[in-house]
């Protein structure tokens, strides 16, 4: 069937739109450069987060400039960024805000006023959220979830986009709170942090000692990304893409018919519906930041990792053989085969 005059121009625009995001990816790399020496796969990562609706857990030892990469990409994207810095005596108003009773000085009249948290941003950073008692981290999980807060019985909007990046120390577990299961499924990917190789280390440092100062430029505002938020929504997705997805989170369960020995062998738990529908829009996601307007298989893949790693458990067994679930995810994108598509 012929297309009409206007579905032809919202196609042409369409894919406009697709080549001024990669046009814009790539000036945010460029500005993100001027500050961040390498980790250049994390920062693909974040932004691909960022433009899905996603949530992102960075977990990294200290002094790998997780909060500076943040502060430096809430810069370059024009938008207001707060940090908490979660401790054991932290509590859920401290992050959503809290009543203060105040006097009119002209009638005399009290009443309450609600004075907003740090929330009320659009990039939060949660330094060391696993230093705080469950009871206050699941302040975050409406808001992640929701976009909204609630306090006193009363629920305020948040202002989009917001968007959640948690550190996590992998080294010191004294005095922690493991996350929830619950609230780690809130984070869309699970980006490693590792050490910088020798000559990205030597720029660093070279860099950090001296007076070097950059200049950063302003790239996106909130109301493009919000734009390009949607436009990713927009992405077609084909169903044999789609059963890709699917299938790769639903081989992570040892409870499934058909399931691999080394599932079964290594897992408790695997990887939940949710799995598929961020493996779905990081892929998405991916394909429009290359300038292209559909998903495929190796968008899929590349965004299997961060999406999936957080989201099996393995058991004690694989634990004693120095099993992780990285290791599980590996595997899977070994062993796991698309279907054909159908023609």
């Amino acid at each position: 069937m012929r297309q009409t005059a206007r579905e032809e121009m919202l196609q042409e625009a369409e894919l406009r739109a697709v080549e001024e995001m990669a046009e814009r990816r790539q000036a945010i790399l460029t500005e993100i450069r001027k500050v961040i020496v390498g980790q250049e796969e994390v920062i693909e990562e974040i932004l691909t987060a960022l433009f899905s609706k996603g949530h992102c857990l960075l977990v990294g030892v200290p002094g790998l400039a997780k909060t500076l990469l943040i502060s430096t990409l809430s810069e370059v994207l024009d938008l207001r960024f707060n940090r908490i810095q979660f401790t054991p005596d932290l509590m859920p108003s401290d992050i959503t805000g809290t009543d203060i009773l105040e006097e009119d000085p002209a009638t005399g009249h009290r009443r309450f006023r609600f004075v907003e948290g740090p929330i009320f941003t659009n990039i939060l950073l949660a330094d060391e959220i696993n230093r705080t008692p469950p009871k206050t981290q699941a302040a975050l999980l409406q808001a992640m979830q929701e976009y909204k807060v609630t306090a006193s019985g009363t629920t305020y909007v948040l202002d989009p986009p917001f968007f959640v990046l948690a550190t996590q120390n992998p080294i010191e577990q004294e005095g922690t709170y493991p996350l929830p299961e619950a609230q780690l499924d809130r984070f869309m990917f699970h980006v490693g942090i590792d050490y910088p190789p020798l000559q990205d280390e030597v720029e660093i440092v070279a860099k950090t000692t001296s007076s070097y100062r950059p200049d950063l430029h302003k790239v996106l505002d909130r109301r493009k990304i919000l734009d390009l938020q949607e436009l990713v929504r927009r992405v077609p997705a084909s169903p044999y893409i789609i059963g890709y997805a699917v299938k790769l989170a639903r081989q992570s369960r040892p409870q499934e018919p058909g399931a691999f020995s080394f599932v079964k062998e290594w897992v408790d738990w695997g990887a939940g519906p949710r799995a598929s529908q961020y493996l779905i829009l990081g892929a998405k996601a991916r394909a429009v930041m290359q300038g292209r307007y559909a998903a495929g298989i190796e968008d899929v893949r590349a965004v299997a990792r961060p999406v999936l790693r957080h989201r099996i458990l393995t058991n004690f067994k694989a634990q004693a053989e120095g099993v992780t679930s990285l290791d599980v995810v590996t595997r899977l994108l070994q062993e796991v085969k698309p279907d054909e598509p159908r023609s």
